[in-house]
């Protein structure tokens, strides 16, 4: 018998049903925290877990959601110039209160506020990817191609110029 899911795994494993998509959400006794937990729990390459990291507008005050490779750390300076203006790390209340999920276990869908959101170019080298599913032990494995489409997310360049390569 299959455990049930959490309240905030149940709510992506819900969104994903209501948007038609066929993914399985699945909650490990251990932690998905990390990027590196997550891909051991996964077995998958690190550069196929999608962090969702949150950044704010500085001068708007915007959430701004990049997802990116596990593998991968983000140039704030390229994701400034294509937000149109300085950005900053999210602190953890703005965090939940845009997404309405903790940091660690944040998914790339399902938030409070809608969110300018870009992709990892990184990613289209795979054709599956796992992303995080409400809570820092849940995850979920997808393909490429829908997570572009359910975030509607622009597919950019993240990682610094020195991590090409």
């Amino acid at each position: 018998m299959n455990t049930p899911l959490s309240p905030s795994a149940q709510k992506i494993q819900d969104l994903l049903n209501s948007l038609g998509y066929r993914y399985s959400v699945v909650e490990h006794a251990e932690s998905t925290r990390t990027a590196q937990e997550a891909a051991d729990r996964a077995g998958c390459d690190l550069g196929q877990i999608v962090k969702s990291l949150i950044f704010r507008g500085k001068t708007t005050n915007k959430p701004i959601l990049v997802l990116t490779s596990g593998a991968n750390r983000v140039d704030e300076k390229l994701i400034s110039q294509y937000a149109g203006e300085s950005i900053g790390r999210a602190d953890a209340d703005f965090v939940r209160a845009v997404t309405g999920f903790a940091i660690g276990g944040i998914p790339p869908i399902g938030h409070i506020e809608k969110m300018e959101t870009y992709l990892d170019e990184d990613f289209l080298q795979y054709s599956m990817v796992w992303a995080a599913a409400g809570t820092p032990n849940a995850i979920f494995e997808l393909k490429t191609e829908d997570l572009q489409k359910m975030t509607n997310g622009k597919i950019v360049k993240v990682k610094p110029n020195e991590e090409r390569k």
